[in-house]
């Protein structure tokens, strides 16, 4: 399963360069992912308009980490503006945070991801060193998913035992941080998130077909179906 994050390099035309990607992959892909800059530079209801009737899962990747109020504002014009994701940090905690946060998107019916771990290697220094309380929270507020590394397998397994099967598990990292396509699958993940390897190529759906089919093989793989 994939989800496409559209992050555009900081010289492109954003809106132009996330509707070109987004036309061409959407039949093909489970989702996308918008994150802070393009937001930044255009505005959710610019990006709203192009994405607008999409029925696949349109995360706001706001990594959200503050208080319920100012969580739940960011929140609320995400969902205006046709997103029904978001993704925000476990660290801010239960109380007048996530409580508040959680409550808006059961009401917006939002799905909410929370941040447990992080695909880089300084998510080791401070944020894996909680990954089961996180976990646990994650439980306790209802979150529809987690997003935890598809370049470290064992933190990946870990998350995967601390929060069960009903919630889903959204791996970032694949491609240019280093992880094989299909490997955050067969440790438990329910999606991948391929962004650079995809979208920052000149065959942007050829090499989409690419990470799919390697995808196939190797959850075929370790699945023992080959």
């Amino acid at each position: 399963m994939l989800i496409v994050a559209l992050d555009p390099p900081y010289d492109a035309d954003v809106l132009k360069w996330i509707e070109y990607r987004y036309n061409l992959l959407k039949p093909y892909v489970q989702g996308f992912k918008i994150g802070l800059p393009a937001i930044l530079e255009v505005g959710f209801k610019a990006i709203g308009k192009i994405l607008k009737n999409y029925e696949g899962l349109l995360i706001a990747d706001l990594k959200l980490a503050d208080i319920g109020d100012i969580m739940c504002i960011s929140a609320e014009r995400a969902w205006i503006h046709g997103f029904n994701a978001i993704i925000a940090h476990t660290f801010v905690g239960y109380e007048q945070a996530l409580d508040k946060l959680s409550k808006l998107c059961r009401e917006r019916m939002l799905k909410l991801i929370l941040v447990v771990s992080m695909s880089h290697k300084g998510s080791a220094e401070f944020i894996d060193r909680h990954v089961e309380e996180f976990s646990e929270l994650a439980r306790k507020v209802g979150a529809w998913g987690v997003v935890a590394p598809a370049t470290r397998p064992n933190v990946l397994k870990r998350i995967r035992a601390f929060v069960g099967n009903n919630i889903k598990i959204l791996a970032p990292g694949i491609g240019a941080q280093g992880a094989k396509p299909g490997t955050a699958i067969c440790n438990g993940a329910d999606y991948e998130i391929v962004g650079r390897a995809i979208t920052h190529t000149e065959n942007v759906l050829e090499n989409a077909f690419k990470i799919i089919e390697q995808q196939k093989e190797e959850v075929a793989k370790c699945r023992g179906l080959q």
